[in-house]
This record gives structure tokens, C-alpha cells and sequence, in this order.
């Protein structure tokens, strides 16, 4: 035990407490299992755990991103800050993320059989190419060069949370029924569910797929691209506080201004997301001609 914590820095710490905030998120997302299972359109629109647990998420992605620099500053040992960063972020930010949608759209049985299939092979997909992402930046040495190959698990961590966020409300939102609700037997069993639920699939599809692509992308460490992370993660955090803490508990649903603006902060964090994903080859040669000029 002695010789372990010998070989830990202070970042290790901060590298420990990301994953345990994973963690803490998957144990919160089991508590709100029962409320989702007995009205997945009522009771588990307005629980408190799957906002708990998008938190926990966030402030796991928050620790990835001081943990770089105290370790670069502040650290003078690094031996097992890779491997535990790697473990940490497998668990905040591809598991736990992938159970999140499972939790909030999986029905626990109310569902088709083909609808909780497609929706576990997607969650599945999103854990296997994050895995993959995050041992090819091992391998790859990716903390040294000046960009990712591929989305980072926090940035599709983000993408797939701003998405939830944003459909898991869109039954509570007022809008008119010809878009808010359907009837699909085939896919969702029977009555009428939420329009937009299917839209969760090609998103989570399309993260896992970026993850493990050949795109550069930027590290977001200055400039435009910095600040465009800053107002994300702004929007995104301020939207599960308000979902969280300003919306009247037992009567979400009828609290239409309340969802409107919390449908409206994550739509910005997404908006954010998908603008930082088209331009980011395009930021990463600008990044690098500047270097290259200085």
C-alpha cells in the first residue's frame, strides 16, 4: 500500500475522484430506475437522479480538464497518472454516459424488444469505440501532440448528454401534439411516446464513430476554440442546475417556461458541440500555421 501511494502525484488524486464521480453517476442512475419504471414520461421526467447523475458526469469532465496541468506543474510523479486517466475516463464518460441514455429511453420493459435492442446495441457501440479511443491515445502518445485524433470521450460525453438532455424533456415542452407524440407499436409497444426518442440512436452512433475516427480535432487549451468550450460547458451545466434546482419538483411538466429554458440551454450546448465537430480540422490547421509562423 505504502509503495502505491508513493507513486502517486496530486493530479492522480484528482484523476481518482473523476472516476469515482463516474462512478457515483452509475450508482445514482440505479436509484432513479424505479421512478422511470413506473411513469417514464411523468415521474421520470422530473427525478432529481438523472440530473444528479448528468452532474456528476460534468464535474468528472471539469477534473479531466485541471488534472493536465497540476500533473504538468504541480506533479513530480506521473507513473500512474496515463493508466489512471484512461480508467477514469472509460468509466465517467463512456460507460456512464451510455447507461444514462439506457436508463432514461430503455422503458425497463415497457418497450418492444426491438426498440431496447437497438437502443442496448447502441449504448454498447458508445462503450467499445470509447475504449478503443482511449487505448489508441495511449498508444498513440496523444498528450503529446498539439490535437486529438478523433472526438475526446469528454467532448462525446458532452454531445450525447446535451442530446439527452434536450429530447428527455421534449414531451414536457408544449409543443403541439402532432409533433410531440406518435403511436409506433412496432417499435415502442403500445399508446403514444415521445417523437423525438429515435433521434437518440444515430446521435450515439455517430459519437462512437467520431470517437474512433482519423478527424483532427482540436485540444481547446487557447483562443477561439477555448472559448468556445467554456460557453458549452456553461450552457450545458447551467441547464441540468436549472433542471435540477429552479424547476417546481412535482409539477415539471406543467412548467412550461421552466422546460423551455432548459430545452433552450441545452440546444445551445449542442449547437456548441456540433460547430466545434465541423470546424475542428479547420481550427487545427489554423492552430498549427500560427505555430509553424511563430
Amino acid at each position: 500500500m505504502k509503495t502505491t501511494y508513493r507513486m502517486m502525484g496530486l493530479a492522480d488524486y484528482i484523476t481518482i475522484t473523476n472516476g469515482l464521480l463516474g462512478t457515483c453517476a452509475i450508482f445514482l442512475l440505479l436509484l432513479a430506475v424505479e421512478d422511470i419504471s413506473e411513469n417514464p414520461y411523468q415521474s421520470g421526467i422530473k427525478t432529481d437522479y438523472v440530473w444528479a447523475a448528468m452532474l456528476c458526469i460534468l464535474l468528472s469532465a471539469l477534473g479531466d480538464i485541471i488534472d493536465g496541468p497540476i500533473a504538468r506543474r504541480y506533479s513530480k510523479r506521473q507513473l500512474l497518472g496515463g493508466s489512471l486517466d484512461i480508467m477514469s475516463d472509460c468509466i465517467s464518460f463512456c460507460v456512464a454516459p451510455a447507461l444514462l441514455v439506457f436508463v432514461m429511453f430503455g422503458r425497463w420493459g415497457g418497450a418492444s424488444p426491438i426498440w431496447t435492442i437497438s437502443l442496448a446495441i447502441a449504448c454498447c457501440w458508445l462503450i467499445a469505440c470509447g475504449m478503443l479511443r482511449l487505448a489508441r491515445f495511449q498508444h498513440d502518445e496523444g498528450g503529446y501532440v498539439p490535437y486529438f485524433f478523433g472526438l475526446s470521450s469528454p467532448a462525446s460525453a458532452m454531445f450525447v448528454i446535451s442530446a439527452a438532455g434536450l429530447i428527455w424533456l421534449q414531451p414536457s415542452s408544449g409543443i403541439g401534439p402532432d409533433l410531440s407524440t406518435w403511436s409506433c407499436d412496432v417499435c415502442f409497444g403500445e399508446g403514444d411516446h415521445p417523437y423525438l426518442d429515435f433521434t437518440i440512436l444515430p446521435i450515439m452512433l455517430i459519437s462512437g464513430g467520431l470517437m474512433i475516427s482519423d478527424r483532427k480535432m482540436s485540444k481547446l487549451k487557447s483562443g477561439f476554440p477555448l472559448r468556445l468550450s467554456v460557453m458549452q460547458f456553461a450552457a450545458v451545466l447551467f441547464a441540468v442546475i436549472h433542471a435540477m434546482s429552479f424547476t417546481d419538483r412535482d409539477d415539471f411538466a406543467s412548467d412550461l417556461d421552466g422546460t423551455a429554458f432548459t430545452m433552450l440551454l441545452f440546444s445551445i450546448s449542442l449547437v456548441l458541440i456540433l460547430v466545434y465537430i465541423t470546424l475542428g480540422p479547420s481550427i487545427v490547421e489554423d492552430e498549427m500555421g500560427r505555430e509553424n509562423e511563430e
